[in-house]
This record gives structure tokens, C-alpha cells and sequence, in this order.
């Protein structure tokens, strides 16, 4: 018999939580809502009442669950790089001359929407802080 844990799923309510976080910093990032709901793989009625105050409940599938971590991830990276708040929050709307880049900006290559894009840009993002995938 396996003694592995198996992970559980995320409960609506953790959804919830993760998703109007990630909406938080893409409203810092200066994503519009149609570049967040590509990003996160939402609906514009789930965007909408994710932005709206009170009790709500979602359930959101393991591709959005990873979306809304690779956002989580890199903020987190990007506050690591920069002290300054200006340069943390304005990083993705910045033209960026890296070699993967090529002059884009980092929120327009994740608003193409593919998982492909977004796993991407938070890899260059992260290697900026010295970290090795």
C-alpha cells in the first residue's frame, strides 16, 4: 500500500482567495481585464464578480490554479529584484530588450493566453533573482 500523500483539491473558497489575489497584482501590473482573463483562462462574468466585495465561491480547474501561481510567483520574484515598488508593480508593462523578450513587454507575451507563454515570461522573470529551473 503507498504512504504517498495525495494532494487535495482546492476548496472554492481557496479559489477564491488565490484568484482575487492574482486579480490584485494584474490591477498593479496595469493589465487590462481582457489581458487578465487570458492570463488566468476566466470568464468575463468570473473576472467581474471576482472584483466584486462579499462572499463568493468558484471552482477553478488545475490549468487556471496554475496560472494564478505562476502570478503569484512572479511578484514574488519581482519583489525580490526590485526594492522599489515602482519598478516591482511596473516591470511587465516595461519594453524589455532580453533575448526572449525582443523589445515586448512582459504582460503582452502573457496575455497571448497560452500556458506556454505565461510558463515562459515567470522563467526569465524568475532567473532574473539568480533562481535555476
Amino acid at each position: 500500500m503507498s504512504t504517498a500523500l495525495k494532494a487535495q483539491p482546492l476548496t472554492k473558497s481557496q479559489c477564491v482567495v488565490g484568484l482575487r489575489a492574482a486579480l490584485r497584482i494584474l490591477e498593479k501590473w496595469k493589465a487590462s481585464s481582457d489581458q487578465a482573463c487570458k492570463i488566468l483562462r476566466i470568464s468575463r462574468s468570473t473576472y467581474t464578480r471576482a472584483k466584486q466585495v462579499g462572499e463568493w465561491a468558484v471552482s477553478l480547474d488545475q490549468d487556471q490554479m496554475h496560472r494564478i501561481s505562476f502570478v503569484l510567483n512572479i511578484h514574488a520574484a519581482l519583489r525580490t529584484v526590485f526594492d522599489n515598488p515602482e519598478n516591482a508593480y511596473g516591470f511587465p508593462t516595461m519594453d524589455n530588450r532580453n533575448e526572449f523578450f525582443n523589445g515586448r513587454k512582459p504582460i503582452d507575451i502573457m496575455a497571448q493566453g497560452d500556458m506556454i507563454s505565461l510558463y515562459e515570461t515567470a522563467r526569465r522573470i524568475d532567473a532574473l533573482r539568480g533562481a535555476q529551473w
